[in-house]
């Protein structure tokens, strides 16, 4: 049944999603099934899953970490600070933000609560983690079949080009968008860069010089859609 496991098992504890991945059905159908995925613990600490937001007809889809505290309690991708970063970088390097679909390698927030107040501290998912979640995302992908993906940062290159991923040595470059699903080829091209959240977190000497980067490695995916 569409937007219902198939067979999530007796372990919980198990790293993987693809039961609760509905087979068929659009993003809608997609988005409804991940509500209720249970297919690693991060589930039981984060507000909410955070799935993609955008069209199927989307020529770019933008990959990044996973949602941050704004995007966990409000539920959608990228409206936090690095949002405001992506969305101006990818205006500067001509990429119509409406016509982005934006999501995560990993769906639910994890992060450990700070020792005083009720700030959450952002922690980076394993390649565990990761990998129990990319069913989702190769699902996102198939729906809608993008032009060109971007990797934002580690974590989505990792997702995307496997675990030698490294940000300094691949970003910027228009490569072949590999299989995901291991039944033939990829479709269309990848571009990795850094993720948006880099740039806020650089030296103030060198924030400018970060943002020029991210502008300039998302000019690549841009001239890959004329």
């Amino acid at each position: 049944m569409v937007g219902a496991p198939r067979d999530p098992g007796a372990h919980p504890d198990e790293y993987d999603a693809t039961p609760y991945v509905p087979e068929g059905g659009g993003l809608k159908a997609l988005r409804d099934g991940a509500a209720g995925c249970r297919g690693c613990p991060l589930y039981r600490e984060a507000t909410q899953t955070v799935f993609g937001d955008g069209k199927a007809s989307a020529r770019v889809v933008l990959v990044g970490e996973q949602p941050g505290d704004q995007e966990d309690r409000q539920g959608r991708p990228f409206v936090g600070p690095a949002g405001g970063v992506l969305t101006r970088a990818l205006d500067e390097a001509g990429i119509d933000p409406a016509r982005t679909y934006v999501t995560n390698a990993v769906k639910h927030f994890k992060f450990q609560q700070a020792a005083r107040g009720k700030r959450r501290i952002h922690k980076a998912p394993s390649l565990r983690e990761i990998s129990a979640c990319k069913p989702w995302l190769v699902a996102e992908l198939q729906v809608v079949d993008p032009e060109v993906v971007v990797a934002l940062g580690a974590t989505a290159g990792k997702a995307l080009l496997g675990s030698s991923f490294r940000v300094g040595e691949q970003r910027g470059i228009a490569l072949p968008m590999p299989s995901l699903d291991g039944n033939g080829g990829g479709h269309g091209m990848l571009v990795a860069t850094i993720h948006p959240s880099a740039v806020l977190r650089a030296d103030d000497a060198e924030r400018a010089a970060a943002y020029a980067g991210l502008v300039s490695d998302l000019e690549v995916a841009a001239r890959l859609l004329k």
